[in-house]
C-alpha cells in the first residue's frame, strides 16, 4: 500500500476508534445519585488579583443549597487578598498564606474546610452554576471517591480557540472511554470525598499535582468524569507561555507515569506515532496531488468534532478550524513530547 494512504489509514482508524466509543458513551448509563452534603470550595490564588473576583463570583452563584467558599491568598505579591477580601458574603472565608506553591495553598484551605465533599477550582476560572451540584450527583456509591468535571477555554484569538478545541476533544475522549475510571480530575473543577484527601495526606505536593492527586486516591477507590460539570478557564495566549506550561505538565506527567512499559506509557507512546502520522500526511497528500484523499481526511476530522461540539456545548468554529487545529496540536505535542523524553534520558528532570 502506499506509504501515505497507509498512515491515513492510521489516523481515521485511531481518531474513528474513539469518535465511535463517543456515541456508543452517549447511550451509556450515566450513574448518579441524589444527595446534598456540605460541600467547601477551595480556590488557590497567586496575583490573581485582577481575575480573583470572577471564580469567587461563580462560586457564590453555585446552585447548590450547602456550601462554603475558601479563598486561598499564596503569598500573592499584587492585591489578590485584597481584592478577594473586598467580597462580603456570610459563605466566604479569604486567608493569606507564605508563598508555597498551589498544593500547599489547596492543603491549608483543606485544614479550614467544613465540607464532606471538596472541590477545586482556580482563581482565573469561572465554574457554570450548575457544576457543583453536577459533581455532587456524580458520587453515585461510596467507592467512587473522586469527581472530575469539564474544562473549557474562554477567548477568541486561535491560540486560545485551538486550546478550547483540544479541551472539548478531551472532553469527547473522557465521556468515551474514562466516564467510570477518569486518570485525571483536572484541578480547575475537581471534586474528592473529605475523607479519602486526609487518607491520602492530603493534596499532592507536585508540580501536577491534580494529577499526583487524583493517581494517590484511585488506590482506594474510584475517581469519575462528570461531563456536565463545566468550567471556563484562562490559558496562554502566546506561544512561549504556552510552551512552558505544557512543558511543566508533560514533564510532571512523565514523572507521574513512573518506570516501565505501563499501560499508560504505551498508550502515551502509540499517541505520539499517530501524532507523527498527524503532521507528515496531510501535507504530503497535498503535494503529491492526492486532493481526494487530503479532502476525506478534512471531512472526517471535522465531521468527528461537530458531534462533541453539538453535545458537549462547543463553539462551531472549533469544528470547522478543526483539521488545522488537530495538525497544529499534533505538531505541537510531537515536539514537545521529543523534548521531554530526550530530558528524561539525559538526566535533566
Amino acid at each position: 500500500m502506499n506509504p501515505l494512504l497507509l498512515g491515513l489509514v492510521v489516523i481515521l482508524l485511531w481518531d474513528g476508534y474513539f469518535f465511535f466509543n463517543y456515541i456508543i458513551s452517549l447511550f451509556r448509563d450515566y450513574r448518579i445519585r441524589e444527595w446534598k452534603p456540605r460541600v467547601s470550595i477551595i480556590i488557590p490564588a497567586y496575583n490573581e488579583g485582577r481575575r480573583v473576583l470572577n471564580a469567587i463570583e461563580s462560586a457564590l452563584a453555585q446552585e447548590y443549597p450547602d456550601f462554603e467558599v475558601i479563598v486561598v491568598d499564596d503569598g500573592s505579591e499584587d492585591d489578590t487578598f485584597e481584592a478577594a477580601s473586598s467580597v462580603k458574603n456570610a459563605k466566604l472565608k479569604v486567608y493569606r498564606v507564605e508563598h508555597g506553591g498551589k498544593a500547599k495553598a489547596l492543603n491549608f484551605g483543606l485544614s479550614k474546610a467544613s465540607g464532606e465533599v471538596v472541590v477545586t477550582t482556580d482563581a482565573d476560572s469561572r465554574l457554570e452554576p450548575d457544576a457543583v451540584k453536577e459533581l455532587v450527583r456524580r458520587f453515585y456509591s461510596d467507592e467512587v471517591l473522586g469527581v472530575g468535571g469539564q474544562v473549557r477555554v474562554s477567548g477568541g484569538s486561535f491560540l486560545e480557540m485551538a486550546q478550547d478545541a483540544e479541551h472539548l476533544r478531551i472532553a469527547m475522549f473522557r465521556r468515551a472511554k474514562e466516564l467510570d475510571d477518569l486518570s485525571l480530575a483536572p484541578g480547575p473543577i475537581a471534586a474528592f470525598r473529605r475523607e479519602a484527601l486526609e487518607r491520602i495526606g492530603g493534596f499532592v505536593e507536585d508540580i501536577v499535582e491534580d494529577y499526583a492527586t487524583t493517581k494517590a486516591v484511585k488506590k482506594f477507590g474510584k475517581v469519575v468524569y462528570a461531563p456536565r460539570a463545566r468550567v471556563w478557564t484562562k490559558m496562554p495566549k502566546s506561544l512561549a507561555v504556552l510552551w512552558r506550561q505544557r512543558k511543566r505538565w508533560f514533564l510532571g506527567d512523565l514523572k507521574n507515569l513512573g518506570g516501565g512499559f505501563t499501560k499508560d506509557l504505551a498508550f502515551l507512546l502509540l499517541s505520539d506515532v499517530v501524532a507523527l502520522f498527524d503532521v507528515i500526511v496531510p501535507p504530503l497528500l497535498l503535494l503529491t496531488g492526492q486532493f481526494e484523499f487530503f479532502v476525506l481526511w478534512w471531512f472526517f476530522e471535522t465531521f468527528t468534532m461537530l458531534l462533541p461540539t453539538l453535545f458537549e456545548g462547543g463553539r462551531l468554529i472549533n469544528a470547522l478550524l478543526f483539521p488545522v487545529i488537530v495538525w497544529f496540536w499534533a505538531a505541537f505535542y510531537l515536539t514537545l513530547h521529543i523534548y521531554g523524553y530526550l530530558s528524561v534520558l539525559l538526566g535533566k528532570v
